[in-house]
C-alpha cells in the first residue's frame, strides 16, 4: 500500500450496501462535509434531459471548450447524485477543459437495471442533438466515469455501437465494475480491501441486476465482441476487487482492434483517488483530465 494512503484507512469512511437507503444518505453526509469546489471559472447549470422519465443533469462549461464528456458517477449503482459528484465533476472540467454533462441516473434497487444505462443513454443522445447549444463538436463527446459510473460508460458504448447511436470519440473507465460474475483473482480475493471489497461488490450487483440475467450492456465484461468501440483509458487501482477485470477488459479491447491506454496504479485502492492530499491521487487525478483533453483535441 502507497504509505501515504495507509496513513488514512483507519480514518477512510466505511458504507454497507446491505441497507442502500442508509448508505444513500450516509455517502450524501460524507460529499456534503467535502469543502466546496471553486466554480468561479466555470459556468454550471442545472437541466432536466427530457426522457422517459426526465434525467437530472449538471452541465460544467469551462471557456473555450470544444468537446464534452458524458460523466458518470460511482456508487455502486446504489448511491450518488449530481451533487455527490459535484466536486469530482468540478475536477473532471477544470483539468480537461471539456464540458462535463453529469448524469444523475436511478439508482438501484428501487431502479434496477437498465434504469440507468437508460438515463445514461438517453442523456449521450441529448448531448449529441444539443452540441450547438453546448458550444461544442458533436464530433468530440466522450463518456467516462469511476467504478459502477465507468461500467456504465462501457455499456452506453456498446450500446451506441450496436444502435449506431451518436459517435463517441472516447470512452474513460476508471476502476470500472465490468463483470458481475466475480471470479477474476481480485475479485475472489479482495475480501477486506478499504471501501470497496468483493461482499460490496457482490451486493452492488445484486442491486444492480435485480432478478434480471445480466446482459453486455449492464455487464459490459461478458460481451463477447469489443471491435468497433472507441478508444479507451482504462485506469485500475491494485488493491481493488475490479482490478483483474479491468486489465481483462482493456486487453480484450486491444484484442479487437482497439486503441487503449491502460494504466494500474500500484499501492491505490478503489476509491484512493479521494485522499487528495496523497501524490498518488494527484497524479491520477490529473491524468483523467489529461486523457480527455488529448482525446478530444484536434
Amino acid at each position: 500500500m502507497d504509505p501515504e494512503l495507509e496513513a488514512f484507512i483507519p480514518f477512510f469512511p466505511q458504507t454497507d450496501l446491505s441497507d442502500p437507503v442508509a448508505a444513500r444518505a450516509y455517502f450524501a453526509d460524507l460529499a456534503a462535509a467535502v469543502p466546496a469546489p471553486d466554480t468561479a471559472e466555470l459556468e454550471v447549470e442545472d437541466v432536466l434531459v427530457p426522457a422517459d422519465p426526465d434525467v437530472p443533469v449538471r452541465i460544467y462549461r469551462p471557456r473555450g471548450a470544444q468537446g464534452a464528456v458524458v460523466w458518470l458517477h460511482g456508487g455502486g449503482y446504489v448511491m450518488g447524485n449530481v451533487d455527490t459528484e459535484h466536486p469530482w465533476a468540478t475536477r473532471i472540467a477544470e483539468s480537461s477543459g471539456a464540458v462535463v454533462v453529469s448524469v444523475g441516473y436511478r439508482l438501484a434497487p428501487e431502479h434496477p437495471f437498465p434504469a440507468a444505462l437508460d438515463d445514461a443513454y438517453a442523456v449521450l443522445e441529448w448531448t449529441a442533438g444539443h452540441a450547438a447549444e453546448l458550444g461544442i463538436d458533436p464530433a468530440r463527446i466522450a463518456v467516462g466515469g469511476h467504478s459502477a459510473g465507468g461500467g456504465l460508460a462501457a455499456g452506453v458504448a456498446l450500446r451506441a455501437r450496436d444502435e449506431q447511436g451518436p459517435p463517441i470519440r472516447f470512452q474513460l473507465l476508471n476502476q470500472a465494475g465490468l463483470d458481475d460474475r466475480l471470479e477474476t483473482w481480485s475479485a475472489r480475493n479482495f475480501t477486506d480491501t478499504p471501501w470497496y471489497h468483493r461482499g460490496k461488490a457482490t451486493a452492488a450487483w445484486g442491486h444492480y441486476l435485480g432478478s434480471r440475467p445480466a446482459t453486455p450492456y449492464a455487464a459490459p465484461a461478458r460481451a463477447a465482441d469489443l471491435s468497433g468501440l472507441p478508444p479507451a483509458y482504462v485506469a485500475s487501482a491494485e488493491f481493488c476487487p475490479n482490478r483483474d477485470e479491468d486489465i481483462a477488459y482493456a486487453v480484450r479491447l486491444l484484442q479487437a482492434g482497439v486503441s487503449v491506454e491502460l494504466h494500474q496504479w500500484p499501492g491505490t485502492f478503489h476509491g484512493s483517488q479521494a485522499i487528495l492530499s496523497a501524490e498518488v491521487s494527484q497524479r491520477q487525478n490529473a491524468e483523467l483530465g489529461a486523457v480527455l483533453r488529448r482525446a478530444l483535441a484536434d
